[in-house]
């Protein structure tokens, strides 16, 4: 007996990275399993975008969606868990998101010492969380969703890109190793860095490995920004947001323009003009929630501040999938050109 067809729409999601910030693309992933009306199949992600992916990949090989649930909260409570209490002091409650000025105060250790000289041991709880909480021997031989996990070569700046067949501890730590709080990754021989350099999320594998038409953009960086900044700190902190987001705007304008190229181009379309007509993307952004927040807010991995981000998370989802779930399948739910392009 033939088994019956899957109805729901198949969707890809690219994940993009911003530390704790994470937590609100958390709530965006538990609301979307919650709601069990798409099927997920591809899922590239950096740095936290990364741990969500993986966490989302493990769950589905090992229980299904509310696997995937409990996967996503258990890892999220333990990064939670992770800064030390006189960091937090005085504790901030979910609506307080100024950064403590213990965390603060460590922040400003980084701009003077390496995490060679800080950390010399190379402490990383997230080792420790992602080593307990995730098969990766089962993500790799079980996983029906393909993984592509974005790092920074260090020597070169070049993206390397880790499918579900070659996930790891050590991949996914690269992914996430920002390089003035720890040390690079090493893996055959070479040293990593945080994915955000080269790619944030990397949208590329998910329409050249992966089968559906339909990608989320699950987006934490803001598109644009406030005034000017005119301090020494106000630039430094914009350099480097600039800088962790132009790999994703190159890629999404190239892409753009290859669309407009197809469309251009004679009637009798090829297998690649074909792909790119046919991508429609969707957008699920964080801007409102993360724009004003302090640049530091991205190391706040304090609980009541990932709950509440986790909150705005499903509750951006939710109203998404009230004015766009049908499109998935259909239409795109965003005119990438307008954002990127022009």
């Amino acid at each position: 007996m033939f088994g019956r067809r899957d109805p729901r729409p198949k969707l890809s999601l690219a994940l993009q990275g911003g530390g704790a910030h994470g937590a609100f693309t958390w709530g965006v992933l538990d609301a979307l399993l919650e709601a069990d009306c798409f099927r997920f199949d591809g899922l590239s992600g950096t740095s936290a975008g990364a741990m969500n992916a993986v966490a989302v990949a493990h769950g589905l090989a090992t229980g299904g969606a509310q696997a995937a649930r409990d996967t996503l909260d258990a890892f999220w409570q333990r990064v939670g868990s992770t800064l030390p209490p006189e960091m937090v002091q005085p504790r901030p409650a979910a609506d307080d998101l100024t950064v403590p000025p213990g965390l603060q105060v460590a922040l400003q250790f980084t701009r003077w010492f390496s995490p060679y000289q800080l950390n010399p041991l190379d402490y990383n709880p997230l080792r420790t969380i992602i080593e307990e909480l995730f098969d990766f021997e089962r993500i790799r031989s079980a996983s029906k969703v393909k993984v592509f996990v974005a790092a920074t070569h260090a020597n070169s700046g070049r993206l390397r890109l880790f499918d579900h067949r070659s996930l790891s501890a050590d991949a996914l730590l690269a992914s996430a190793c920002l390089p003035s709080l720890q040390q690079a990754v090493t893996i055959e021989g070479e040293d990593y860095w945080d994915g955000g350099f080269a790619a944030n999320p990397a949208v590329f594998p998910l329409i050249r490995f992966c089968r559906t038409p339909d990608i989320l953009l699950v987006l934490l960086a803001p598109m644009t920004h406030g005034e000017t900044p005119k301090s020494a700190e106000g630039i430094r902190q914009r350099i480097l947001n600039l800088g962790f987001n132009s790999a994703f705007l190159r890629e999404m304008r190239l892409f753009a323009l290859l669309r407009d190229m197809a469309a251009e181009s004679s009637p009798w379309h090829g297998r690649l003009e074909r792909r790119l007509l046919g991508t429609r993307f969707h957008l699920i952004e964080a801007e409102e929630f993360l724009a004003e927040l302090d640049a530091s807010s991205r190391a706040l991995a304090h609980a009541p501040f990932l709950l509440w981000l986790r909150d705005a998370g499903r509750a951006r989802t939710q109203a998404w999938l009230a004015r766009h779930r049908d499109q998935v399948g259909r239409t795109s739910s965003v005119d990438i050109r307008a954002m990127f392009f022009e």
